[in-house]
Formats: C-alpha cells, sequence, structure tokens
C-alpha cells in the first residue's frame, strides 16, 4: 500500500494504526488522517523514535495491511 492508497483507506485503517500504536489518540489520529508523513510524526513524538524507525514501523504495517488484503481476496477467488 502506498501513501495515496493509505489516504484513501484512512476511515477503514484507523481502527489498525489505533491497535499498533495505542498513544496516539482519537485526535492524533484525525490530524493523520492518512497522512504518511503526520503518522511517522505523530509515532515519533508519542514514542520517542527516529524518523526512519518510525518509517520503518509505518512501512512494516502497510506491507502487513497490504499481505493480509491480498490473501482476502486470494481466498474468496478460490471460494
Amino acid at each position: 500500500m502506498n501513501s495515496d492508497e493509505m489516504k484513501g483507506k484512512w476511515k477503514q485503517l484507523k481502527g489498525s494504526v489505533r491497535e499498533r500504536w495505542g498513544k496516539l489518540t482519537d485526535d492524533d489520529i484525525d490530524i493523520i488522517n492518512g497522512q504518511n508523513e503526520q503518522l511517522v510524526g505523530k509515532i515519533r513524538e508519542k514514542y520517542g523514535i527516529a524518523k526512519d524507525e518510525a518509517q520503518r514501523q509505518v512501512d512494516d504495517w502497510m506491507r502487513a495491511d497490504q499481505q493480509a488484503h491480498d490473501t482476502d481476496v486470494e481466498r474468496r477467488r478460490a471460494s
């Protein structure tokens, strides 16, 4: 999933973001509004980590979400 896809799917992804980064508040989630750089910035702020680490976490999370989506699509096609 790229940044544009994240913006488009933001309403569906909010729960996953809250689950992964529990320190983010509802206000943080609203401010982020599907923007990759905002998400990275808020993670850095709340968790006190470097930008590279925050970006790695977001990239890993986006990759895992895409893999889950692809697996679900494949399951639906097979049935």
